[in-house]
């Protein structure tokens, strides 16, 4: 009678062990168990960035996907509230944030474009004197100015990494999600037509790339029409404008199919890692808009693309073996005059009179001087000694200016580098935004930023303040077993999809992440 006691008591624990275990297990959104599918390591993460995509585009155009984003939108873990915590929103600052969790903040990469004290120039976020362009003439790029690890960088340090690859048509947009130790980086050169890449990788060419290029890939768009819009016939003009239609993704998408095979990616005993960025969304949106008939159909058009990229990718690693995730760099602003006619406000100004508001008081206040070093759309950086011999106080000039240019017609806010470095702003999202994509040694000295639908631009659009329509993008990650599909409506940041990339693939976090593992959608 004991031994019988005995033995339904431990069943009994046993049982309720096991119903402990699923009930830890279940899905938190349904309440149901969740599925006992043991996850296999991907053997290729696909990193995908379509350049300026708003996130409304998922919607507005949801009914007519029918390759990528329909997968994505169905089969994915689908954040419909994600954005960007740092500004400016512009290419660089998106796609440094993409793989490293890390904002201006830490990351050093401030723009597209700064000035570098330390050499007293302006640089780009990859440009690099001590290397050279190869596939086309000039001076190459790398990732040296950014100062803060990647997944791909991880994946390689950890031992788990096999080939880093990124590919864009600009060269920003394929080098800094690919991270410092990337076997290649390629970008599109419009003076020769060719896909080109740096010394900082490799003294030549990979003999794939080579041959691709010796096909002339862009020369068979020469003289063709799409919506009203004609190629020129040949060179130069040609290659310029193919960025700027549909054209372009197309040779994007034929090179990184290429590298899949090329490469074997998705085909050895470690994990690949493929970034691929759309370019030429970002270029039509420049001059057409976010409502334009021409950005509908670029949209439509990179779905089919995406679809058909991920399904390659599927047929080489295998179906569950390659992880996706997808987003953008930054949204746009709609054009100022569509606006006024929906009876929203907007227009656009010209950031030389604001300027030379700013100059004009500076010289009443402390006399002539040479003020500026360098200036572009909302921001200054001032000469370290404006009127030698004077000994200014920086943050009174600095104080001047801002005052000058916030009296000034449609500004919202303007910031100085002394207010920002001693904690002078506020906690909400413009502030916040501002001051995360602020870099003491890189960052200027007086930041603006217009009224919200003002654009520092003449023609068409653009993007880069801290408002909704310029942060808000889509993150969707797609692929992986421990993945639990839906829409998840949690506000997150796009440095949040470093670390959860990092936490799938069991590597270290890079070194200077700001997000958040999303564990929301992790089962």
């Amino acid at each position: 009678m004991r031994r019988r006691f005995l033995a339904i008591f431990l069943g009994l624990c046993v049982s309720a062990t096991a119903q402990t275990q699923v009930a830890a297990k279940a899905n938190p959104r349904t309440g149901a168990p969740a599925k006992q599918n043991p996850a296999l390591p991907p053997k290729l993460v696909l990193a995908i960035v379509v350049d300026q995509f708003r996130y409304d585009y998922l919607t507005r155009f949801r009914s007519e996907f029918t390759g990528g984003f329909k997968r994505m939108l169905e089969q994915g873990a689908v954040f419909t509230n994600a954005n960007y915590d740092a500004a400016p929103t512009v290419t660089a600052v998106g796609h440094s944030t993409f793989l490293t969790g890390a904002m201006p903040a830490l990351s050093g990469i401030v723009s597209n474009t700064w000035w570098d004290r330390t050499v007293a120039k302006s640089v780009t976020s990859v440009s690099d004197d001590k290397t050279k362009l190869l596939g086309g003439n000039g001076t190459g790029s790398s990732p040296e100015r950014l100062l803060v690890s990647t997944v791909g960088d991880e994946l390689k340090i950890s031992g788990k990494g096999g080939k880093v690859i990124g590919i864009s048509l600009k060269d920003r947009s394929a080098i800094l999600p690919a991270g410092h130790m990337a076997d290649g980086a390629y970008w599109f050169d419009g003076q020769s037509g060719n896909f080109v890449s740096s010394t900082f990788y490799f003294s030549e060419l990979p003999g794939w790339v080579r041959d691709y290029n010796a096909g002339h890939p862009a020369d068979k768009y020469a003289g063709l029409e799409w919506l009203g819009h004609k190629m020129p016939s040949a060179g130069p003009q040609l290659y310029n404008a193919v960025d700027s239609s549909p054209f372009g993704d197309e040779l994007l998408q034929a090179l990184a199919m290429h590298a899949l095979s090329a490469e074997n990616l998705g085909g050895g005993p470690k994990t690949d890692l493929l970034t691929v960025s759309y370019s030429s969304v970002d270029y039509v949106g420049h001059r057409d808009g976010p409502d334009s008939p021409e950005i509908h159909d670029m949209v439509k058009r990179v779905d089919k693309l995406i679809g058909a990229l991920i399904e390659a990718a599927e047929a080489r690693a295998g179906r569950g073996r390659v992880l996706v995730a997808f987003t953008a760099d930054h949204g746009a602003t709609p054009v100022p005059e569509e606006n006024q006619k929906r009876k929203m406000p907007g227009g656009r100004l010209a950031w030389n009179t604001y300027r030379a508001a700013a100059e004009k008081a500076l010289n009443e206040r402390f006399g002539s001087g040479k003020w500026i070093s360098f200036s572009a759309d909302g921001v200054i950086y001032f000469s370290p000694d404006p009127i030698p011999g004077k000994k200014l106080d920086m943050a009174e000039v600095q104080k001047v200016a801002a005052d000058t240019i916030r009296a000034q017609p449609h500004i919202g806010r303007v910031y100085t580098r002394s207010e920002i470095e001693r904690g002078a702003l506020g906690r909400d999202p413009v502030d916040s935004r501002v001051r995360n994509g602020f870099n003491p040694a890189r960052g200027p000295d007086v930041l603006t930023v217009a009224d919200p639908y003002y654009l520092f631009s003449a023609t068409g659009t653009t993007h880069g303040s801290p408002y909704g329509y310029d942060t808000h993008v889509p993150v969707i990650f797609l692929g992986s077993a421990r993945i639990r599909a839906g829409s998840y409506a949690e506000t997150i940041g796009v440095q949040d999809i470093a670390p959860t990339l990092a936490t799938l693939l069991a590597v270290e976090t890079p070194s200077g992440n700001m997000g958040r593992v999303l564990t929301e959608m992790l089962k």
